[in-house]
């Protein structure tokens, strides 16, 4: 491998634009430039306790994440190995058997809620985006995705943005926008600063090259 990937993490609250984003980057450069990992791949398997009580867990929580095999898996490829990104069931909360082979690319894409509140995982990035949008839209945009995506009730999705959504984006998710060096106004649909992304991207990679 004659290239150091270029890392860059897509932050913000549940509900905030990042996938429009991510998506937006991807089809930009190409499968064949860039690779994307989800944090929320890489929930913990939750499959030693029941079903009632997995529901119950607190999935806003840093702790709820395996983000020690996260920063593994970006240091494997960056030094050139192939990795195995688990596969998570959101409906069951449990992982899949299956696992998705990544292999290093020019560009690799961190995706997730929580990713800019964990200290080790931070220093990993060359870039940090922070997608912001006002907090009615968010949950909107949640209850669409977990009941069409994720097979959730309109209740449980409301309970679950009540007990732990809310509080864990104050606690954990608004603070860490501090750490972003682009922060992107009126989520993923705001071309301007998409645009301007792309740019930058393209400037780095060109550095690299």
């Amino acid at each position: 491998m004659n290239f150091t990937p270029l890392i860059i993490g897509v932050a913000g609250g549940s509900g905030s634009g990042k996938t429009t984003v991510v998506n937006y980057i991807c089809e930009h450069f190409g499968s064949e430039n860039i690779m994307l990992l989800q944090h929320d791949s890489y929930y913990r398997d939750l499959k030693h306790i029941p079903f009632e009580e997995r529901v119950q867990q607190n999935f806003d929580h840093p702790a709820s994440l395996e983000t020690e095999l996260l920063i593994r898996h970006l240091s494997a490829l960056t030094n050139g190995y192939t990795v195995q990104v688990p596969v998570y069931d959101f409906s069951q909360h449990i992982r899949s058997e299956e696992t998705i082979t990544a292999e290093p690319t020019k560009v690799i894409l961190i995706d997730g809620i929580l990713i800019f509140s964990e200290p080790e995982l931070l220093e990993l990035m060359d870039i940090k985006i922070f997608v912001d949008t006002d907090d009615d839209i968010r949950l909107l945009r949640r209850l669409k995705r977990d009941i069409t995506e994720r097979g959730r009730s309109v209740e449980s999705v409301l309970h679950q943005y009540e007990t732990f959504v809310r509080p864990m984006h104050l606690k954990f998710v608004e603070p860490s926008r501090r750490y972003a060096d682009i922060i992107i106004p009126r989520g993923g649909k705001n071309k301007v600063a998409r645009e301007m992304v792309i740019s930058l991207i393209d400037r780095r990679m060109s550095k690299e090259s």
